[in-house]
């Protein structure tokens, strides 16, 4: 028999005592409440009475002894009308008088009066809440807010078998929003309703029925779902401890919950539908965003912050409520932190939900702009202090000279998904607009400040200031939000660790997003293909090629072969026609990857054939391609090729107008369509790229349920390499060593052909103040470079060059490379490491433009060998079809630049074009020999002599005529058994084989009677 304290009364007893004697709430009681108007009237007049006497005086006065009935009145009705969030935040107006509903903690202390006001707010905990007026059902449950309802629970016990999915079905079932039901009319009163058990919690903003959609409100577990064992008593202790808690809930409702509006117009009707939701935080969004606001209180500016949630998991609100929040982040002496919030995005929505969100809370326009026009808007909107500025790293290139000086202002820089883009000229940029300006101005004032110094010295500190604005900035503090972190995204924004390495802030991990259904595991179904194809040489010569060349250039050719095209593009169609079609309600959608532009065309060109010969009229593709594709003597656009311009594209592909999505580049990153749910990969994928391209599936909508990729080119193994980094907490292998530059610096310096004074020469005209620049300086700096650039030609020239064929040594090859390589190395460490070495400085600076100048390899390119080969055998084979999803704990680091400098370009490696052929049929090759294929032929003519079957097939479908054509391609199998046994015993016993190789030759069959007709 069960004990006392196992009951789900007592669990509501233990959290209702803890909210009464720690979390700063009073104890209500059922006979307190309004079920007609859904609030406490006695606490809502207390309220109004102890907080605004001067306006509950007038109210008095104007309405006597009836005031208490006519002001609850009012607000019940302004409730209904603007909803719960709206009115707790900015009030009632009643006959002139404005009537607070609550009030907020102020940013700061300057104002202690408001801060008094705020204390005088009354949270009710009520439990066993009658709130239906046609029956005696309760809710467990009510959080109350100066007598308004803000949240409602259900609780389960675990201990009597009831869990949360029996609150979540209590909800559904039972707690119906009608006029009879007030509390739970969706946004008028309760704002959230909670289903909560001892292990594991989830909410809701809106209940509707069978419609009510509810998601997990869990803390997390090592990386994946649910809570982990809390030592001092429940799992879900935090709910009651933490986040109910009176400071937190009143922060919730003032900064977190908004109601987010999209308004569509119907281009034929003129007809425009708004679709409300109310946006409750999810406890990974709520506790980054709070975590972040409190780590940069205690810490002031100039710290970095890696936050690496998830796709799926919500960035763009994160993103928007940790804007707002640091824009109004005040120190201990009431100062603010920031002087602008700056976000780096290319998202285009984010700059307006973040001006609504933000007018939401404070209705005060202006305090969101969005750099949309050029690099002098943004400089103005710097100057001027706008609180939050939203932009593109690329504008801060071009604002070095537009800007006043920035270094005594404090700049929270906000970065949405960040990637490499934040390593190289654009982000030193960044650093240098945000830091120090106006670098040039300092070095001059430094200059004026020490008359004595030679122009060496001078050059010298112009030089540390450029060091010292393009490294740390004590006045710069990044938030960087990325799913798929970098080792260098790491480096530069991670919080070292215990073990010396960096790591994430803060973590919501792919795993956890997969359990908790907020994405779809992409790997779960996933098919992979072989292309196997055979090559015949087409000419007589035998001549040398490059072997790389030759090998790219041939799978290049094989690639785009129209047969291999029109196989995979009935694979796919066919694919989706009888499966994706009929996903998420028939609205499904796929998405094409192929390998490069020219691709993308000659797909979409097949597709468009395919469907108008088989007469299918419910299925129409689109393209996406950047610039101007030539293939032959036409040249093809996005545009041109779709009918619609570019911006339309994406609304186009929401439409049922459209099913098939076929791109090159375009859309496999950044793009978020919920409706698409099968990929079709024909494309090398690696690394990152392989998690950014498949994540594009991963999008939830109602009645999606699942994924599928179908993949012609990658195996399987490696597409789970490339996702381990990212399933759980991201890690590097090991940090950087700054002191690789120097050893690449000592490379650099053995190959003999740069010179200490050109470059120094170099350094004082770049880093000359200002003030003293000249229209000369452009020359002088290539009369510094130039030396270097003929010593190089000279020093470097390939023995069989002709002079102008750009051919070096590999000596030559490996300069360069080195170069390259201390430029790119040192542009991503001097963003880290606060160093003051002014002989790599000068050195990065000269090699930068000097390898502008250097000649490259004029024969670098691919070289043509269409003419040369032919496509002799070809057949794609299933390799793989199954759950590819990756395990608990099945991850691996990202790993960064080791052994800097290495992977010169070797000198060319020549081989006949007949070896290159071998070399690919081996690598993709069948296992049919020369004799084999002569084989299948000879069975092919020996059907072809039976003038009853080509009559079959010149009158009947292929899908008919397949009934005709299978007994006797097994007889004329049987009839060849003597000249080659084993083939026939392997097809008559390899149901695959035999179905393989039937389907080809009956297609081929087919073809060839019916095109007999068609030349006649």
């Amino acid at each position: 028999m069960a004990t006392k304290v196992t009951q789900e009364r007592d669990f509501e007893e233990a959290i209702e005592a803890h909210l009464i004697d720690h979390g700063g709430y009073e104890r209500g009681t059922d006979a307190n409440f309004d079920p007609e108007k859904a609030l406490i009237p006695a606490t809502l007049i207390r309220f109004l009475k102890e907080t605004q006497e001067e306006a509950w005086g007038k109210l008095s006065d104007i309405y006597g002894s009836d005031v208490e009935h006519k002001v609850l009145d009012r607000i019940a009705k302004e409730l209904d009308a603007r909803g719960m969030i709206d009115v707790i935040r900015n009030g009632v107006r009643d006959r002139g008088q404005i009537i607070k509903l609550a009030y907020f903690k102020p940013a700061s202390g300057l104002n202690p009066e408001t801060l008094k006001l705020y204390e005088q707010n009354i949270l009710t905990v009520i439990r066993q809440v009658h709130f239906d007026l046609d029956s005696h059902s309760s809710i467990d449950l009510v959080l109350f807010v100066n007598g308004l309802p803000t949240a409602t629970v259900e609780l389960k016990n675990a201990f009597t078998g009831q869990k949360t999915i029996h609150a979540i079905k209590q909800f559904i079932k039972d707690r119906k929003p009608t006029n009879r039901t007030p509390l739970i009319q969706f946004k008028k009163r309760a704002l959230v309703h909670f289903a909560v058990d001892t292990d594991e919690v989830s909410m809701a903003t809106r209940l509707a029925g069978p419609s009510t959609f509810f998601l997990p409100f869990n803390l997390g577990n090592h990386g994946g779902k649910g809570n982990r064992e809390n030592p001092h008593g429940h799992k879900t202790a935090y709910l009651w401890e933490s986040v109910w808690r009176k400071d937190t809930w009143l922060d919730i409702l003032h900064r977190f919950i908004h109601l987010q509006i999209e308004e569509q117009k119907n281009k034929q009707t003129g007809q425009v539908t708004r679709k409300e939701a109310l946006i409750f935080p999810r406890f990974h969004q709520l506790d980054a965003v709070r975590k972040l606001i409190t780590d940069t209180q205690r810490h002031g500016v100039g710290q970095n912050r890696l936050i690496q949630h998830s796709a799926g998991s919500g960035k763009t609100n994160t993103i928007t409520w940790t804007a707002h929040q640091l824009a109004s982040l005040h120190d201990d002496q009431d100062s603010p932190i920031f002087d602008s919030v700056i976000v780096i995005s290319d998202r285009r929505n984010l700059d307006k939900q973040l001006q609504d969100s933000i007018y939401q809370f404070e209705h005060k326009h202006g305090v969101v702009k969005k750099i949309d026009s050029d690099s002098a808007q943004l400089a103005k909107a710097l100057n001027t202090g706008t609180r939050i500025i939203i932009t593109t790293l690329q504008k801060f290139s071009f604002i070095l000279e537009k800007v006043e000086d920035l270094s005594q202002k404090n700049f929270a820089v906000i970065i949405d998904e960040a990637h490499s883009s934040q390593s190289g000229q654009s982000a030193a940029h960044l650093r240098v607009v945000l830091g120090s300006a106006s670098a040039e101005d300092a070095l001059s004032k430094a200059e004026q400040e020490d008359a004595e110094k030679t122009p060496e010295d001078d050059t010298e500190e112009r030089v540390l200031n450029a060091i010292k604005a393009r490294g740390p900035q004590q006045n710069l503090s990044f938030f960087a939000f990325t799913a798929t972190p970098k080792h260098r995204t790491l480096e530069m924004f991670g919080t070292i660790g215990a073990d010396g390495k960096p790591r994430p802030f803060h973590l919501y991990s792919m795993r956890q997003a997969i359990e908790e259904s907020f994405i779809l595991d992409v790997l779960k179904f996933y098919t992979t293909y072989k292309t196997y194809y055979e090559l015949s040489k087409r000419i007589e010569d035998d001549p040398n090629v490059d072997e790389k060349k030759a090998k790219r250039a041939i799978t290049r050719f094989v690639s785009l072969h129209p047969h291999n095209l029109a196989q995979k593009t009935e694979v796919m169609m066919e694919h989706f026609r009888q499966f994706t079609a009929k996903k998420i309600g028939g609205q499904a959608k796929a998405m094409v990857v192929t390998r490069s532009r020219l691709h993308a065309v000659r797909y979409k060109q097949a597709f468009d054939l395919y469907i108008k010969t088989k007469g299918y009229d419910d299925i129409q593709s689109l393209v996406a391609f950047s610039g101007t594709v030539t293939d032959g003597t036409e040249d093809y656009t996005e545009v041109k090729m779709n009918g619609i311009s570019e911006k339309e594209l994406p609304e186009k592909f929401k439409t049922d107008q459209y099913q098939l999505l076929v791109v090159a580049e375009k859309y496999q990153t950044g793009f978020d369509q919920p409706l698409l749910h099968t990929m079709y990969v024909d494309k090398p994928l690696k690394d990152l790229k392989a998690v950014q391209t498949l994540s594009r599936l991963n999008r939830t909508c109602a009645g999606k349920e699942d994924t599928f990729v179908l993949d012609f080119v990658n195996e399987v193994e490696d597409i789970q390499e490339a996702f381990k980094p990212y399933y759980e907490l991201t890690e590097i292998d090991q940090s950087s060593d700054f002191n690789q530059l120097y050893t690449l610096h000592n490379k650099i310096e053995q190959f003999h052909f740069l010179r200490l004074e050109e470059i120094r020469s170099f350094a004082g005209i770049y880093f000359k103040p200002k003030s003293q620049q000249s229209k000369k300086d452009h020359g002088e700096l290539n009369r510094w470079v130039d030396p270097a650039v003929s010593r190089f030609k000279s020093q470097f020239r390939h023995p069989e060059s002709s002079g102008e064929d750009g051919r070096f040594t590999e000596q030559g090859e490996d300069c360069r490379h080195q170069l390259s390589s201390f430029c790119r190395f040192y542009a991503y460490q001097s963003q880290m490491v606060d160093f003051q070495d002014t002989g790599l400085e000068r050195l990065y600076v000269y090699a930068r433009h000097l390898l502008t100048k250097l000649p490259h390899r004029s024969d670098s390119g691919t070289i043509d060998l269409d003419d040369d080969v032919s496509l002799s055998y070809y057949r794609n084979e299933r390799t793989f079809e199954g759950d590819a999803s990756l395990k608990l704990h099945d991850s691996k680091p990202v790993y960064g630049p080791t052994e800097l400098g290495r992977g010169a370009i070797q000198d060319e490696k020549k081989s006949p074009l007949s070896e290159i052929i071998k070399i690919i049929n081996e690598r993709f090759g069948t296992q049919f020999s020369d004799d084999d294929r002569l084989f299948f032929e000879q069975v092919s003519g020996d059907m072809a002599k039976d003038e009853r079957l080509v009559s079959q097939a010149k009158a009947n479908t292929i899908d008919q005529f397949k009934l005709a054509f299978e007994p006797k391609l097994l007889e004329a199998f049987i009839n060849r058994s003597d000249r080659n046994s084993e083939i026939v015993s392997e097809f008559l016993s390899n149901a695959e084989l035999r179905e393989l190789v039937g389907a080809t030759m009956l297609k081929d069959f087919h073809q060839r009677a019916n095109a007999a007709v068609e030349n006649r």
